[in-house]
């Protein structure tokens, strides 16, 4: 859709196609299917937080929902997996997206958004105060770990990811997700 108009959140919420796109500074920004490693790392992770997060009443554990980052122009993004703190106010909306960010937002390296884009798309999720973020990439198996105001911290396949203070006692084995059991 090309259009010289911004688009607000609650219009994207309204577009029968918008759910297979973002919105960056009130623009439209298409998202194409996962492909199988991408989905499989995501669906592991998801899972695997759920798995914490659910028996302990931590929160919400979602897939693709999207969170409003910025207003006038409107960002919202939809994090591959993310997580969100029980008690928050705001959470889960009526309609529409959240307001304001996940607590946790994890990114998956595919064809269609490469190491950089998700770098700038994780300073987004940070900048609208997301505690933490992941990104994980397939391909050199390795997990970056991005927190708000700490050094990004590069794990690789024999490391263990963790959920620091926005899930504590959460780990994961990255061997886990990159060599799973066949």
């Amino acid at each position: 859709m090309q259009t010289s108009e911004l688009i607000t959140a609650e219009q994207l919420a309204e577009m029968p196609g918008g759910r297979h796109s973002e919105l960056v500074r009130g623009r439209l920004v298409p998202v194409n299917p996962a492909n199988p490693h991408h989905g499989r790392i995501a669906l592991l992770l998801g899972a695997r937080l759920l798995a914490y997060v659910e028996p302990r009443k931590l929160g919400t554990v979602m897939v693709e929902a999207g969170f409003t980052l910025s207003r006038n122009p409107d960002t919202v993004r939809g994090p591959d997996v993310s997580f969100v703190r029980a008690g928050r106010r705001d959470f889960p909306p009526r309609r529409g997206f959240a307001p304001g960010p996940p607590d946790l937002a994890v990114e998956v390296v595919s064809p269609d958004n490469s190491l950089p884009q998700l770098l700038l798309k994780a300073a987004e999720y940070l900048g609208a105060g997301c505690e933490l973020v992941w990104i994980v990439d397939y391909d050199d198996a390795t997990a970056r770990v991005l927190a708000s105001g700490a050094v990004t911290l590069t794990l690789a396949a024999g490391d263990v990811l963790d959920g620091g203070s926005t899930l504590p006692g959460f780990t994961l084995p990255l061997a886990e997700l990159f060599n799973p059991p066949v």
